[in-house]
């Protein structure tokens, strides 16, 4: 064989496995692509044994800080047993209540136990446990105050806790931009200030307020229910396509209900309910 016919095999056939190398990775490609597309996949956190819930612990009885400095709460309680359940350890990471989605996200935790309300706009980010408590907005004021119903707010300088169904109803009733909702980073700074005149009113869920009202009995507060605010639930929050989580919670929570663990907790931390 001649120096040149050699040159031309050795070309083609280095061609045939450039071609045949190609094919190959498009195919792995496609197969990754595939495994990628659809849904998220299932969080590692089952695997690693290991389940961090984000809460925002000052929303008490919910989860609040006990005088150790340990968070405790009906939800911190509840997140423990679910890991019981499940078989993996429970660490309880505290993180600003507005922050909790965007940590669920980047994956910073991989549940969020914070006495957050189910609502079809976070469905949208996020997926959500069968709900596991029955909660309602209030309307909280001084003592003597002439407020007596949600409409006597629209013209009122009305606290809300950043990133709350509470300020959702605030934001409806006043409009998004009305300088007349304060946002507050947590509820008892909201209650604190309405308590000094700052403000005329509180939106915020009715066990929370009722709590506060329980160990803060000089606030001198009243709360008040409006049928036209909608009952809401809460529920666990984990990030959305990650069903295998989603699923051990929900078969979780039914075992706790029928062994009777969630009503031992609710009795503990709310009383008769």
């Amino acid at each position: 064989m001649s120096k040149a016919n050699a040159k031309g095999r050795t070309y083609q056939m280095n061609k045939w496995m450039r071609i045949g190398c190609t094919a190959a990775l498009a195919a792995g490609l496609l197969v990754s692509l595939a495994g990628c597309g659809g849904n998220a996949p299932a969080t590692t956190a089952t695997a690693k044994k290991k389940i961090v819930v984000g809460t925002e612990a000052t929303y008490r009885p919910f989860e609040w800080k006990d005088e150790q400095g340990e968070i405790i709460g009906f939800d911190v309680d509840l997140a423990r047993e679910i890991g019981k359940e499940i078989g993996v350890e429970v660490e309880i990471k505290n993180t600003p209540f507005d922050n909790l989605i965007a940590e669920l996200q980047n994956q910073s935790i991989d549940m969020i136990a914070s006495a957050m309300t189910i609502t079809e706009k976070r469905k949208e980010s996020i997926g959500f446990s069968k709900p596991y408590y029955d909660s309602v907005q209030a309307i909280i004021v001084k003592e003597g105050s002439p407020i007596k119903t949600l409409a006597d707010l629209k013209d009122k300088n009305v606290g809300v806790q950043n990133g709350t169904t509470g300020m959702g109803v605030a934001e409806k009733l006043l409009g998004e931009r009305s300088t007349r909702i304060k946002r507050f980073e947590t509820l008892p700074d909201a209650l604190n200030t309405l308590r000094i005149d700052g403000l005329d009113a509180v939106i915020a869920d009715k066990p929370v307020a009722q709590n506060y009202l329980v160990n803060n009995p000089d606030a001198k507060l009243l709360i008040l229910e409006d049928t036209s605010l909608e009952k809401e639930q809460f529920g666990f929050a984990v990030r959305k396509g990650d069903r295998e989580l989603q699923q051990q919670i929900n078969d979780a929570l039914d075992k706790l209900e029928k062994n009777g663990k969630i009503k031992e907790l609710s009795l503990k931390y709310f009383g008769a309910k």
